[in-house]
């Protein structure tokens, strides 16, 4: 999709004052994530990537040093896996132009897998990597984990209050199960505060969309969420997300490939599983809440965004409904 006027004059303006060189081809909009916007940029230096970071998001006030951290720890991560971190300017990775923060990457020819088109071999290899992550030394960076120990509930009921003041069309799914909900967030928050000692730096979202491939070579994209998480919650929700069908079901056998590929590097996995498990609800949940907040204009930038919080509202309550119903199977799966 080509971008508007006003994005082709900043373009043209991030390009002069990075050095990029000259435009030659109308910016375009690609496919990216759920939070911010990519362009491809061509120019008579080369072909790039650029992210425009949502403003949003970039309002919080951890946001900037977030992506400062996120950014050292892909760079580091590159040394031992393929991973693809922000080109550098000036000294940073993070580029504030006319209060717009964007980040600039090399364009990487390739594509990501659709759940149809994921086979076994790909989920051993990420598995592998995966391992690699776990395994590297991040200590240079001083990086602390800061996570709370006490985090405090979700007010569930503020949502669902507000989503029917606006007649938004999650509210019926909400109402159904804002019970549900309250359940599985205690139980989310009563498992985190016992994995807490136990946690690596990694990528923590390390989805299909997340990794491109070329000629049956990965190279891991997008690591803004990059920081502290227990491993074996990292396994298990990227096994997962690698394992799953368009219909959200888990496929056995790309579940343990994706596992098998991890213990070849990692080695003899020692976890208590239900505990892991019940913690799969955190990211989830947190990610509900933001789009609960985008629907309802509380954090979100345009009408695209609002529908797009819309949405996923809807989509993510049934992706967690789904996680509740297969938990046990899961926890036997991993028990064998």
């Amino acid at each position: 999709m080509m971008v508007n006027i006003q994005y082709n004059l900043q373009f043209e303006k991030i390009c002069s004052i990075l050095q990029l060189g000259e435009i030659t081809r109308v910016p375009l909009e690609v496919a990216g994530g759920f939070l911010h916007r990519m362009y491809a940029i061509e120019t008579t230096l080369g072909k790039y990537a650029i992210k425009a970071l949502n403003p949003q998001i970039m309002l919080r006030p951890v946001a900037m040093q977030n992506y400062i951290h996120s950014e050292q720890i892909a760079t580091i991560s590159a040394n031992h896996i393929p991973a693809l971190p922000a080109k550098k300017f000036r000294g940073t990775s993070l580029q504030e132009i006319d209060n717009q923060y964007y980040l600039v990457f090399d364009w990487v020819e390739g594509k990501s897998l659709r759940c149809n088109e994921i086979k076994e071999v790909h989920c051993e290899q990420i598995g592998a990597v995966l391992a690699d992550i776990h395994m590297t030394d991040f200590s240079e960076l001083g990086i602390i984990n800061d996570r709370p120990e006490h985090v405090e509930l979700t007010d569930w009921c503020y949502y669902l209050q507000k989503g029917q003041e606006n007649n938004l069309e999650w509210s019926y799914l909400l109402l159904e199960y804002i019970g549900k909900l309250n359940e599985w967030n205690a139980l989310s928050n009563k498992s985190a505060k016992l994995l807490v000692k136990d946690m690596v730096i990694s990528h923590r979202d390390l989805d299909s969309k997340n990794v491109m491939w070329h000629q049956d070579n990965p190279i891991l994209i997008d690591w803004e969420s990059a920081g502290y998480i227990n491993p074996m919650q990292d396994l298990v929700e990227t096994a997962i997300y690698w394992s799953q069908n368009e219909a959200g079901s888990v496929d056995k056998e790309r579940f343990f490939v994706f596992i098998g590929g991890y213990k070849k590097k990692y080695g003899t996995l020692e976890a208590d599983w239900k505990i892991v498990l019940a913690n799969g609800f955190s990211g989830k949940l947190g990610w509900l809440e933001y789009s609960l907040k985008r629907s309802l204009w509380i954090e979100c930038t345009d009408e695209d965004e609002q529908k797009m919080g819309i949405a996923q509202v809807t989509g993510t309550i049934n992706d967690i409904r789904r996680y509740a119903d297969m938990i046990n199977e899961l926890e036997e799966w991993l028990l064998e």
